[in-house]
């Protein structure tokens, strides 16, 4: 059985010109838990709808003044996206398939069953909550400015992210950005260059773990004309180009041990010379550095120069997994979504809740960049159901699996209830302390949802 209680705050637009109908629909709808604003003219009903009207519109077809399939075009004309249910006589089949090629969600044929128009009335509403739960996370998204618009989430732990950003990009120190693979660490070294006085100057980004060791020191110092065969120009190296602005090493720790000490006399004394020259040219360039590995770990290893990695780690920052802040992921997927969507010249897909709790179910081992890929793949319509939401690939054992599904049905709950615990036992439909009991299992702070 269907639980009404997701439908709150959602309304069934009844229009029925026959009083007796229109009361027993009217009681029908409420025993079902819905709320009902029974009309008895389209002219009334208008009154009512707009785009962002929270409900669903059903309507007899045979009305005096406006007919119902007048209504049908204001309505979808007004907001396509407004299930309209028409109520036909027996025998106008053919209308009401004409009507669905105008934009009605579906048809009931009179005498309906109370069974029936539940039915009906629920699919409607499951299909518009769908659609207005969309609006409001892409509101979300065109609302955010600044730093919110960048680094994307409302969780405490990305939003402590965004407030050391916003503190070190003001500083001139070199930056060590820690965390795991996917995690969005260029992205955070590119707010800490557009956010600071260097904004205007080259980002000069380099992933240390993609250039092969052959032309790493001509490509980080440059080289003259005719240092080595094939050198037929002078060229500019990226620490130099990066002179004002920002060089970024990704990878850090996949640099050659031979080039760590070159590196290590730049950082120190802010000058490079270019291969084949003598000349010592003067830089002005904040370095940030990302690693997955814990450097000083290498450092002990003699797998990395324990002196870069002080002169780099002056100042850190530690980017968190996704699965450690999975209240995020809506709103990450469905900016994913947009932006796949504009890439591809494809519309945007509406995004099922169904879809969103298999992905907040995942460990994400490949973290943001991974979900950008699935994203990817939903627009493109390649999630097929060997993939997403009943085949997605799950990790752990089948206890873990139903704890991560039923933590993040929990703090979905509480998101929309803004932390109010009563409120959400009352939703998820089991006793207070039995919530308690699993906010305390699961290590879940109700603070978080709470508005500020």
């Amino acid at each position: 059985m269907m639980d009404e209680r997701r439908f709150d705050g959602m309304q069934v637009l009844f229009v029925e010109d026959d009083a007796i109908v229109r009361k027993g629909a009217k009681q029908t709808l409420e025993l079902a838990g819905l709320s009902v604003i029974p009309c008895a003219t389209a002219e009334q009903a208008l009154e009512y709808l707009s785009p962002e009207f929270p409900g669903i519109l059903i309507s007899d077809v045979k009305l005096p003044g406006i007919d119902g399939l007048e209504l049908l075009r204001i309505a979808v004309a007004q907001d396509a996206s407004l299930p309209v249910i028409l109520v036909t006589g027996h025998g106008d089949v053919s209308m009401a398939v004409s009507a669905m090629r105008q934009g009605a969600y579906d048809f009931i044929e009179k005498p309906f069953s109370a069974d029936l128009l539940v039915e009906v009335g629920y699919r409607a509403l499951d299909k518009r909550r769908l659609v207005l739960e969309n609006i409001d996370l892409r509101r979300q998204l065109e609302n955010r400015e600044g730093i919110e618009a960048r680094i994307i989430g409302r969780s405490d732990a990305i939003a402590k992210v965004r407030q050391v950003v916003l503190s070190l990009a003001a500083k001139s120190a070199d930056i060590m950005i820690l965390g795991e693979t996917g995690t969005g660490k260029e992205l955070i070294a590119r707010c800490l260059h557009d956010f600071s006085d260097r904004r205007d100057h080259h980002f000069v980004a380099i992933n240390c773990g993609a250039l092969p060791e052959s032309i790493f020191e001509s490509e980080l110092f440059g080289y003259e004309e005719g240092t080595f065969t094939g050198a037929s120009r002078q060229r500019i190296g990226k620490i130099e180009y990066a002179s004002g602005g920002t060089l970024f090493l990704d990878e850090i720790e996949s640099m050659p041990l031979s080039l760590q000490v070159k590196l290590l006399r730049v950082l120190q004394e802010r000058q490079v010379e270019r291969l084949g020259s003598n000349q010592v040219i003067s830089i002005d360039l904040r370095v940030i550095a990302a690693t997955k590995d814990d450097l000083r770990v290498l450092a002990e290893q003699n797998k990395f120069r324990a002196d870069l990695y002080y002169r780099l780690n002056v100042a850190s920052m530690t980017l968190p997994a996704l699965r450690d802040r999975r209240e995020d992921i809506p709103l990450l997927f469905e900016f994913f979504v947009l932006q796949g969507a504009v890439r591809y010249g494809q519309t945007a897909p509406l995004i099922g809740i169904e879809l969103l709790r298999a992905l907040m179910a995942q460990k994400w081992s490949g973290n943001v960049r991974e979900l950008r890929n699935i994203a990817d793949r939903f627009v493109l319509g390649l999630l097929d159901e060997m993939l997403m939401p009943s085949g997605v690939r799950r990790e752990g054992s089948l206890a873990e699996q139903v704890d991560a599904f039923e933590k993040s049905i929990i703090e979905d709950g509480l998101r929309r209830l803004e932390g109010n615990v009563v409120a959400a036992a009352e939703s998820l439909n089991i006793p207070r302390k039995t919530l308690y009991d699993k906010l305390k299992r699961f290590e879940i702070s109700t603070e978080k949802f709470r508005s500020r």
